[in-house]
């Protein structure tokens, strides 16, 4: 402790009990945020198990799509297969804030698919299996997005649970330890002015 917190004074009693109390307040807010960010992390978890699932079910029937058109046409074939055009569509996040922690929506939509170059061997299997692994986009993005606010709430979580546990388990026992020294000290003090004023008075 510092040594203002050793000398035992009323002024350094008063301070240090101030002390205590702005510390106990701080403590009272980090252990409020962590129960706050605790809640949102379990929020935003569910989401993305959620979208975790759809994806993973999408991802299968994708992949049953490119075994049927691979049994239809054989890898060689499929791989000269016309290319999808290129994927438009709209992403606008839209982001909230939850003490200080950046937290994302997504709004994703995949526009209408421009015409698929043709060729001689095009196939119902080979269709299905384009749009299978084409509606998994919008899935993809989902996902990261709500990886990207896990992590960011974590890493709050963590820094403010790190900080309410050096209040709670190292910095204010020690200030309760010095407020008791000081205490003990001071009445240590007013004992012995005590005796010193009984003293002058039988000497009187």
């Amino acid at each position: 402790m510092t040594e203002r917190a050793i000398i035992p004074t009323q002024s350094a009693l008063l301070e240090l009990k101030d002390e205590r109390a702005g510390m106990r307040e701080g403590y009272r807010f980090l252990d409020e945020k962590r129960l706050i960010l605790a809640s949102e992390i379990l929020a935003e978890l569910a989401r993305y198990e959620g979208e975790r699932a759809a994806f993973d079910q999408g991802l299968g029937l994708a992949a049953k799509a490119l075994e049927a058109a691979v049994m239809r046409h054989g890898v060689e074939e499929l791989g000269l297969y016309p290319p999808d055009p290129p994927v438009q569509g709209r992403i606008a996040l839209h982001a909230r804030s939850v003490l200080g922690v950046i937290v994302n929506d997504l709004d994703c939509a995949l526009d209408e698919p421009a015409p698929a170059p043709t060729c001689f061997y095009t196939s119902p299997e080979a269709e299905r299996c384009r749009e299978a692994f084409r509606t998994l986009l919008p899935r993809v993005v989902s996902l990261a997005v709500l990886a990207g606010n896990l992590e960011r709430l974590r890493e709050d979580y963590a820094r403010t649970a790190r900080r309410a546990r050096a209040m709670e388990d190292v910095l204010l026992p020690e200030i309760d330890e010095t407020l008791a020294a000081i205490r003990s000290a001071l009445e240590e003090l007013e004992r012995e002015e005590s005796l010193r004023a009984r003293f002058r008075r039988e000497a009187d």
